[in-house]
């Protein structure tokens, strides 16, 4: 019984880890623009400026504003998110440290 248990606990662990691996790119037809909005002052000089991000939801892109973050240790520069072209349309690729 033990052994059935473990072999059953295996295996719901391995379909939740391969349901979670489906695509999770939201692909839309054509790329929308942002909204314009004013950058605020940097709230002190080690800040950096990440430009607004599109955020994948419910099958769609939401936009969220710009924001300062403090600089990163040992990360030389914030590369900013950009829109890739896809087969299908255009996906958002997230701004990263690098």
């Amino acid at each position: 019984m033990k052994k059935f248990l473990f072999l059953i606990g295996i295996l719901a662990s391995m379909a939740i880890f391969i349901a979670g691996c489906g695509p999770s790119a939201v692909v839309v037809r054509d790329r929308p623009y942002p909204p314009r909005y004013s950058q605020p002052l940097a709230p002190a000089p080690n800040y950096i400026w990440v430009s607004g991000e599109w955020i994948p939801r419910h099958g769609r892109y939401v936009y969220r504003k710009g924001y300062w973050v403090r600089a990163r240790p040992g990360h030389y520069n914030y590369v900013e998110g950009h829109w890739q072209s896809r087969r299908r349309g255009w996906v958002w690729i997230p701004g990263h440290w690098r």
